[in-house]
């Protein structure tokens, strides 16, 4: 109860001044308050009155409009770009090379001579306008259960409604006329030939997808790398590291610079597309190098051979090597990002760095090492820093092994998950074909990846000239030769040899950084400017507001307790609804029930009246009245 009264005269304290009603209250904010139009609220006439009202309201609702445009920019986080230029000496990118073969195929043709075999029976079909032909039947029997697996088909549309599918190698099948495999209308009017690629859940299924080629020569190569990639997931890594081409025999000659350099200066990191890759300046074990002038004098100089004679004829009609700049510690994704360097050229390629740097959350959703992403990074069992790349190809080989049971050949794979192979999984490919087709998982992983915040960029710019001349051709040829292979005879040609010069063009570097298009300075500069102009408000006048707010809180709150108590006497009332006895009443009530008392005993016992009805019996003991003396008869004795 001390407490309550204590609370109550806290709140009268704090409630001083203005009053104790709403109207008292608001007419004091009005009387004394430093915004404009209030004040003339209350002191005008009754028409100004209503004109200044209705200002107030008008200029005071802009106020409020404005300030939810400037703070709904603000929670908007937009940024701005700025383009800053530097100079500094710079690191020198990590350079990866590869040959654009990935094996050796004096190396895989054990592996790979079913499927030679079976591709060219298919080519023989393709070409010929006859089913059958005596090089077919002098032939071994063609093994044609990874045709059956996922087979190479053609597609007769001659008639739109009702395209007929063609196996190659169905001996009731009838040849198109002039060999129309697929019919597109082209602008001519005339139709074209392609090759269909199908896989289907499992074999004699009618759950199948179609891969259409508008080019029998693009539906080749994609069904043999399939089958290959097939083939090729079931030897080990160790045995396909050997396969490929060791940097001994690729790289012939190195020059960093002033300084030589050799094949033990690379990395060697084995890659799907492309077998064998060699990284320089990776950092890995080493501080990454420092260049020390722009120009070709002080660059990379590598002279390859990329051994074309020993090409994969089905696999990679590309010849040339595959070559790409980027950071150090970072995975290198040729297929994504490398570029080719021809046979029998001198490539030089000359490099602008650009940095960006990104803003992170609220204002951009970028990471900075990919803690944050929540799709397992596959790419880490390399020690290479986080990318969008290496995140989006984890993701997709994650959702491969959820959903088909295997992994894919092409990407890392997590501890106790084999590839697929057509033995052990054999609706891979029609389980891969859908998912790599499915747009659903796709924008999964492309909401569930993030950008890096931090980045560099290397611009080049190419250019490439015959090497060696005709002139130099014969002596170049005999030195690399007999440096590689310590040997007279001329074992290097221009198929197979390339130069390549990597260097800074100049040491100016470019910053691209996001900086706040909006700050909290802004915000608040911008909210007080509106208020200023709209009404002549300032800081201090929101604080008034702010202080009527208060105000109207104690009033409301006073008024609450005042309710409650009035509404708790209500209820008291209710219960006792006659006011209490007085003490007077109370004496007067104990005598005359006393008297009443002594008048009833002097009676005798059966001349007593009895009480009324519903009249409770006298206590005698709370009134206090002296009972009558009727002595017994053992009193009298005494």
């Amino acid at each position: 109860m001390n407490l309550k009264k204590y609370f109550i005269r806290a709140l009268h304290r704090l409630q001083k001044g203005p009053g104790y009603t709403y109207k008292e209250l608001l007419v004091w904010y009005c009387d004394n308050t430093n915004t404009h139009g209030p004040k003339r609220i209350i002191k005008e006439g009754p028409k100004k009155k209503l004109i200044w009202f209705f200002l107030t309201l008008l200029f005071a609702s802009l106020v409020f409009w404005q300030w939810g445009i400037l703070i709904n920019t603000y929670l908007s986080y937009n940024v701005t770009s700025s383009l800053s230029i530097g100079f500094k000496t710079m690191k020198f990118p990590a350079v990866t090379v590869c040959n654009a073969n990935p094996f050796k195929y004096s190396k895989v043709k054990h592996l790979l001579k079913e499927l030679d075999r079976l591709i060219e029976a298919a080519l023989e079909r393709i070409l010929q306008p006859a089913p059958w032909n005596s090089s077919e039947n002098a032939s071994p029997p063609l093994d044609l259960e990874l045709w059956h697996q996922i087979p190479l088909v053609l597609i007769d549309e001659h008639d739109k409604n009702n395209p007929i599918i063609l196996d190659i190698f169905e001996r009731n099948q009838t040849c198109v006329d002039n060999q129309t495999f697929v019919g597109n209308e082209t602008a001519a009017g005339n139709e074209t030939a392609a090759g269909t690629e199908m896989a289907c859940s499992h074999q004699g299924s009618d759950n199948c997808t179609y891969r259409n080629f508008t080019s029998a020569a693009q539906a080749v190569t994609e069904w043999y790398i399939l089958q290959s990639t097939s083939i090729l997931s079931k030897v080990p890594l160790q045995e396909r590291i050997r396969m490929g081409y060791q940097a001994e025999d690729m790289i012939l000659a190195c020059l960093y610079g002033a300084e030589p350099c050799n094949y033990k200066n690379f990395t060697q990191i084995y890659h799907p597309d492309h077998g064998n890759c060699y990284i320089f300046n990776w950092g890995m074990d080493e501080e990454a190098l420092n260049s020390s002038n722009p120009g070709a004098e002080f660059g990379l100089k590598l002279i390859l051979d990329i051994s074309q004679q020993d090409y994969i004829p089905y696999l990679s009609s590309a010849a040339g090597a595959r070559l790409m700049l980027h950071q150090q510690k970072s995975f290198p994704f040729l297929k994504d990002q490398g570029i080719y360097a021809m046979a029998g050229t001198e490539t030089s390629i000359g490099v602008l760095v650009d940095e960006l740097e990104r803003m992170g959350y609220p204002y951009s959703d970028c990471t900075m090492n990919g803690s944050d992403v929540p799709v397992k990074n596959l790419y880490s069992q390399y020690n290479t820093s986080y990318s969008i790349q290496a995140c989006l190809r984890s993701c997709f080989q994650n959702h491969m092994i959820e959903t088909c049971g295997c992994g894919h050949y092409m990407f890392p794979l997590p501890e106790g998950v084999n590839y697929c192979n057509n033995e052990d999984n054999p609706g891979w490919a029609y389980c891969y074909s859908s998912l790599r087709s499915s747009i659903t998982h796709r924008q999964i992983c492309i909401d569930s990846c993030k950008e890096t915040c931090n980045d560099t960029q290397y611009k080049m710019t190419i250019s490439m000239a015959d090497w060696p001349s005709e002139a130099s051709e014969d002596w170049i040829f005999h030195i690399l030769s007999y440096e590689r292979d310590m040997s007279t005879n001329v074992t290097l040609d221009r198929n197979g040899i390339i130069k390549l010069n990597i260097y800074f063009q100049e040491y100016n570097y470019r910053t691209i950084s996001e900086s706040a298009a909006t700050t909290i300075v802004w915000l608040l500069s911008s909210l007080g400017g509106q208020f200023g102009f709209w009404m002549g408000g300032s800081v201090l006048c929101l604080i008034e507001f702010g202080e009527i707010i208060i105000d109207s809180l104690w009033i409301t709150i006073i008024n609450v307790i005042s309710w409650c108590k009035g509404l708790k006497q209500k209820r008291a009332q209710a219960q006792y609804p006659d006011a209490p006895p007085t003490v007077s009443e109370l004496v007067e009530a104990h005598t005359n029930l006393g008297f009443q008392h002594e008048d009833v005993s002097a009676l005798p016992r059966d001349e007593a009246l009895p009480p009324e009805p519903g009249t409770p019996p006298p206590n005698y003991d709370s009134l206090r009245v002296q009972p009558l003396d009727i002595l017994s008869p053992d009193s009298d004795a005494d």
